[in-house]
């Protein structure tokens, strides 16, 4: 008499298994080298030495992440959320609408100082409302420019793309000169946040793009 027959199990069960545990601390573990190494060397690391710091062969590091854009892509979309609350929570600490606007800036452009991949991307796709992270960042500018323009210390007709165009430009000051005079955008910062205060209230240029 025949055994029972062997059932094969179905091919896509192995697909809905969940990940291991070694499996997980690997990737995690990746996640985290690639996070340092990006922050030091800016996105043309080499990915030989993020699977170097992170105790993984190579092997592993491609099955988890078979592009190097694939892995960078997913450091800077969760360093970059992670920056812009930081500078939010920093902002929501000061009580002073002003106080609160300037901590903003000089809370993320500390940050951004600190880490080079962000650094290179952020002024590429500051304009892309779509973009993970840079939605949060428009949201908390829009709640500094409300808050300030509500006690009338803001400039009359101050946007809240002036306000996102502007850290997107001291970031690149900051790109280009914290190396050689790493303390020059604080300078630069000072100058450009007394020309939002209202006491400036001479019309700004028109936006030809509107």
């Amino acid at each position: 008499m025949l055994g029972p027959m062997a059932v094969a199990e179905p091919e896509n069960t192995a697909r809905r298994r969940p990940p291991r545990v070694d499996a997980i601390r690997n990737r995690e573990a990746i996640v985290e080298a690639a996070a340092e190494v990006l922050a030091e060397q800016g996105v043309a690391v080499d990915v030989r030495e993020i699977a170097r710091r992170s105790g993984v062969g190579m092997g592993t590091l491609y099955r988890h992440f078979p592009k190097k854009e694939d892995l960078v892509h997913t450091v800077l979309r969760r360093d970059f959320a992670k920056w812009a609350e930081s500078a939010r929570q920093a902002a929501i600490e000061a009580e002073d609408p002003w106080a609160a606007l300037t901590t903003f800036y000089r809370q993320a452009l500390t940050g951004y100082a600190r880490h080079r991949a962000i650094m290179e991307n952020f002024a590429l796709t500051w304009a892309d409302p779509d973009l993970e992270g840079i939605h949060q960042l428009r949201l908390v500018i829009e709640q500094l420019r409300a808050r300030a323009g509500a006690m009338g210390l803001l400039r009359p007709g101050v946007t809240t793309d002036d306000l996102l165009l502007l850290l997107v430009s001291l970031g690149h000051a900051v790109q280009i000169t914290d190396e050689c005079r790493p303390q020059l955008w604080n300078r630069l910062l000072r100058i450009s946040l007394d020309g939002l205060r209202a006491d400036h209230s001479a019309p700004l240029p028109t936006d030809l793009a509107r």
